[in-house]
């Protein structure tokens, strides 16, 4: 049963990157990569490995970002409202797109919204582009998006009422 969960997330590498060490000897090389899985229905993770050679460093981190899977709250393809984040000097800014609009993003965050299901939102990024802030950036925002469920129920209103407020109800 794990094992057909684990086969339906989709992978995204999002970064590799080659640092060296100098010893006496000369230098010492070793990578870390940056990866995204997630099942195109909201579910969505992150992991960072290192390691000395590439396909090591992308497992471990295939591992740890199935591992730290988080739920978001995704309304006929986009995200429920605007929302600012940032980590580091990274901030991010993701938007609700209309139907049609598709991801406009940078190639980190598209690779993540790729991976969370989310088809029509704008993103921008803001301040640095470091991939490492930009995805922690990015996650810390996801993480904060209330559902319309949860936002209905604070303002005492029905969920399809809550809808038709926003912008989101039923158009023919």
């Amino acid at each position: 049963m794990a094992e057909a969960k684990t086969q339906e997330l989709m992978e995204k590498i999002i970064f590799i990157n080659r640092v060296a060490k100098v010893h006496k000897g000369g230098r010492r090389f070793r990578f870390s990569a940056i990866v995204v899985v997630g099942d195109g229905q909201g579910r969505v993770g992150y992991g960072l490995g290192k390691a000395p050679e590439v396909p090591d460093a992308i497992r471990k981190a295939l591992e740890k970002a199935r591992k730290n899977l988080i739920q978001v709250p995704v309304i006929k393809g986009t995200i429920p409202h605007e929302i600012t984040s940032d980590f580091g000097a990274a901030k991010v800014l993701l938007k609700p797109g209309r139907p049609g609009t598709g991801v406009i993003a940078g190639s980190t965050i598209r690779a993540i919204m790729d991976a969370a299901g989310i088809k029509d939102v704008v993103t921008k990024c803001i301040g640095s582009t470091n991939p490492h802030n930009v995805v922690k950036a990015t996650f810390k925002a996801l993480e904060n998006l209330q559902s319309p469920e949860y936002v209905a129920q604070k303002r005492g209103m029905s969920l399809e009422e809550f809808l038709e407020r926003i912008g989101h109800g039923q158009e023919a």
